[in-house]
């Protein structure tokens, strides 16, 4: 038999933006935002995308790396304040294998004209899929990409301008 095992992790992210809270929480909550900027990094392929963001709706990616593994994410919302927070709990697996349950906070705090951004996670990793690190790493990987999203956005909107 299999020794079953559980680790636990628990991370905190913070960055500031220049944007207010209503526009760093909308790329969360915008499907085609978050979609932009809430994908592994190359090579990989999205091979499965759903998005229902509203409290009991969920998210599911499905993303192939080509190395004959399918890494899914699964998340429920469980809390949503517009524009303060966001609380999701979400199930990683690889193929069929679970390799951890996490809860995650998203919290946009007013930061003068900006927003300070919180994210933290609370995870559990099963049996003998220690993380490492892996998804800290992983998870500030998401955070620049929204960073970079959220600059990018910017510059766009100053473009468009007269």
């Amino acid at each position: 038999m299999t020794p079953r095992t559980a680790s636990h992790a628990t991370f905190s992210i913070t960055r500031h933006y220049r944007q207010a809270p209503a526009t760093v929480f909308d790329a969360w909550a915008d499907e085609k935002n978050k979609t932009a900027w809430f994908a592994a990094p190359p090579p990989r392929q999205t091979v499965k995308r759903s998005f229902d963001f509203r409290v009991g709706g969920r998210e599911q990616l499905s993303t192939d790396f080509g190395d004959g593994k399918l890494h899914h994410f699964d998340a429920v919302y469980r809390d949503i304040v517009p524009d303060a927070r966001i609380i999701y709990a979400y199930d990683m697996h690889i193929n069929e294998t679970r390799i951890s349950v996490s809860l995650a906070t998203v919290d946009f705090k007013p930061d003068g004209a900006g927003t300070k951004l919180v994210f933290t996670e609370q995870a559990v990793f099963l049996d003998g899929f220690d993380d490492d690190g892996s998804r800290r790493r992983g998870s500030d990987y998401l955070i620049d990409n929204l960073t970079g999203f959220l600059e990018r956005s910017e510059g766009q909107k100053k473009d468009m301008q007269p």
